[in-house]
């Protein structure tokens, strides 16, 4: 099951997407409840969004960026049936990729 969920809505003449991730976002220097253990770092360095294999997005993106995080943008003229990708990598080496068609 991917940690990325994508939604699109078709306003006139544009189309607004909404992603949401599920990663923890961790920046380094929190330390654990019951260990007083340093969490190590573990963020999403890469994000990329694609819409019929064109990139539309590219973020390199940093430890500040908070848990689970949320993105929300207008992609101009897109229409039904644009498929759009979006890919992450993180610090330590992870992937996630998850397609949607615009409906």
């Amino acid at each position: 099951m991917s940690s990325i969920k994508i939604r699109s809505k078709r306003l006139k003449e544009n189309t607004q997407l909404r992603i949401l991730i599920a990663h923890p976002m961790e920046h380094g220097s929190n330390q654990d409840k019951f260990t007083n253990q340093l969490i190590p770092a573990h963020f999403i360095r890469i994000l990329t969004v694609t819409c019929n294999q064109k990139v539309v997005v590219s973020c390199e993106m940093g430890d500040s960026t908070p848990k689970d995080p949320y993105l929300a943008f207008m992609l101009k003229h897109g229409k039904t049936g644009d498929k759009i990708t979006v890919n992450w990598l993180d610090n330590l080496g992870n992937i996630d990729s998850e397609e949607h068609i615009i409906n």
